[in-house]
């Protein structure tokens, strides 16, 4: 079992004429996964113009929090009031850095992810480091450097470098000289 956060994207195409009716299941769904213990955010990505697939993504502490909740009475109370909503379901489960950027053999060139990864990095780290540099100049390079990691990467893990993938999602999943928009219709923390 995976003792690092785990990722759940699932993808459900819309039943045509029902597409208010899925976005509020959705929203249900999230809401159900906050009361579980472990959970650390979810969102939906609403599909690219002329596509009816959307990208619900379930992110849990590890791979025991999650199978809890995917497992519960109440998700699959949920997963059958929405049956008829959906068309052609698919999920992958993902851990560590993979889960920001999506399925395998859906994932971004790794240039794209290092810059999306660096673009979320850069300016935490810049305002990081100009706010707590009066405090942390008197310390040795070691101790300085062992703080602001310890700061800063749970900040970037959780927070920062998953709000920057869901940001330039459009621009992550492109091909070239192809643009693909993503909208991000919720995601909570």
């Amino acid at each position: 079992m995976s003792t690092s956060p785990v990722t759940l994207l699932v993808a459900r195409r819309v039943t045509k004429g029902r597409y208010q009716e899925l976005i509020a299941w959705l929203h249900e769904g999230e809401q159900l996964a906050t009361d579980f213990p472990g959970y650390l955010g979810s969102g939906v990505l609403a599909p690219p113009p002329g596509d009816d697939e959307f990208q619900i993504i379930f992110r849990f502490a590890d791979e025991t929090t999650l199978l809890s909740w995917e497992h519960s009475v109440s998700r699959k109370a949920w997963l059958l009031r929405g049956s008829d909503l959906f068309a052609h379901p698919s999920e992958h489960r993902v851990s560590g850095i993979d889960g920001w950027f999506g399925a395998a053999g859906q994932r971004p060139p790794r240039w794209k992810q290092a810059v999306a990864i660096w673009l979320a990095f850069f300016p935490v780290s810049l305002l990081f480091n100009f706010i707590l540099s009066p405090l942390l100049n008197d310390l040795s390079l070691l101790p300085r450097v062992l703080v602001s990691t310890l700061a800063l990467t749970p900040l970037m893990v959780y927070l920062f470098i998953p709000l920057s993938t869901h940001m330039l999602s459009g621009w992550l999943h492109s091909a070239p000289g192809k643009t693909v928009r993503n909208t991000l219709v919720s995601h909570r923390h």
